[in-house]
């Protein structure tokens, strides 16, 4: 991606805390170097303490970096306090004033800079426009729904057009389906507006949904950073694909490692791969499989279905099953002891075979199925 003007960028930032009388200080960020384009919406996920919030705080000037540089579309902002940032945070809790109108909330830091009356007005009733409040503008905070008091929020945080919009957790605060129908309608009016904005949040739902590009943090560095599909198809590391949705991680040593393909084996299988990895036979290393991407059933696949491939075939002993309505969740034993966990989907009402706990079953999968690790 090609540097731009208005881009954010953060260079091997570092934040420790605790260094007093002696004692070892903590780091929180170590040595995050990141840079956002222009317009981009980017998450931050991890999870707790990994230290995505400390990043967020320092973009907004509430942390100091012990060391590094924040730059916004080319302008240093590692020393300025808050107020002298062009960026504006949205927090978990909305913080809205109670005792004020959704209309004076949103005017409320556009007074503070002591703009005319008259475009106070012109900017709240764009943004009352834009979050679709316009007949609750004169109600009270407490006189709306979650989903309405988020976007409240969000119009007062777009109100003074900000360069960097910063989310702590957006929509932590509603339950399940809100949430879910909000983060579509909060993407179409942050990319309507054209703001830069970083989102911090444990949502793994929430950061592939609204994302454009993901950073996944833990214990202060970024991991990888890639679009959902990159970062949930081809996990840089054992870390990443245990985090990132649900993985079946299987350990074993690479066998064989040619241009094309290569075998990896494992305690239960011997895994064929349909990609070279430029490793040497016999070193260790980690096959990653998607529980969507595997096929159950109580016989195996024909010799014709796989003849042209070969396909990867294991054989257990099905221990769980969870029908979760548009798909069933199988968690079928190998001889290993280890659970292979199989998400089929429910694409009949009545399917002629229903495993059940306690069966044999066959599991394969593609050789383009699975991942190779080797961190």
């Amino acid at each position: 991606m090609a540097a731009g003007q208005g881009d954010l960028v953060i260079d091997q930032v570092v934040k420790d805390f605790g260094a007093t009388g002696g004692a070892a200080a903590f780091r929180a960020v170590d040595n995050v170097s990141l840079r956002v384009a222009q317009g981009e919406i980017f998450a931050l996920l991890g999870s707790s303490g990994c230290g995505k919030t400390t990043l967020l705080r320092m973009l907004a000037g509430f942390e100091s970096p012990t060391s590094g540089q924040i730059t916004l579309g080319g302008r240093d902002l590692t020393a300025l306090a808050p107020f002298e940032r062009p960026i504006n945070m949205m927090f978990q809790s909305y913080a809205l004033f109670p005792h004020l109108s959704v209309w004076d909330n949103i005017a409320f830091g556009l007074r503070r800079e002591g703009l005319p009356k008259a475009r106070v007005a012109e900017r709240v009733e764009a943004m009352l426009k834009l979050v679709q409040l316009g007949k609750f503008a004169q109600r009270k905070p407490h006189q709306l729904s979650g989903g309405q008091q988020q976007r409240v929020a969000l119009a007062r945080s777009l109100a003074k057009q900000p360069q960097l919009l910063l989310l702590d957790e957006p929509l932590g605060a509603l339950d399940k389906k809100l949430r879910e129908e909000t983060q579509l309608e909060l993407v179409q009016i942050l990319k309507s507006v054209g703001v830069t904005c970083m989102m911090v949040t444990h949502d793994q739902e929430e950061a592939m949904t609204m994302a454009d590009r993901i950073g996944v943090m833990s214990e202060g560095r970024i991991l990888q950073v890639g679009s959902p599909r990159e970062i949930y198809e081809t996990p840089g590391n054992r870390f990443v694909a245990d985090f990132i949705g649900h993985a079946n991680l299987m350990d074993g040593t690479l066998a064989v490692d040619e241009a094309d393909h290569c075998e990896v084996q494992c305690a239960d299988v011997r895994h064929f791969v349909g990609h070279g990895i430029t490793g040497h036979e016999g070193m260790p290393v980690s096959v990653a499989i998607r529980p969507e991407k595997i096929r159950i059933d109580v016989r195996a696949p024909e010799p014709a279905e796989h003849a042209q491939m070969p396909m990867n075939l294991v054989q257990g002993t099905v221990r769980e099953v969870a029908y979760m309505g548009s798909h069933t969740v199988y968690r079928l034993q190998l001889a290993s002891g280890q659970l292979l966990k199989v998400s089929q989907g429910n694409t009949e009402r009545h399917p002629a075979t229903a495993l059940k706990t306690g069966d044999a079953a066959w599991a394969w999968w593609a050789p383009s199925a699975h991942v190779v690790l080797t961190a």
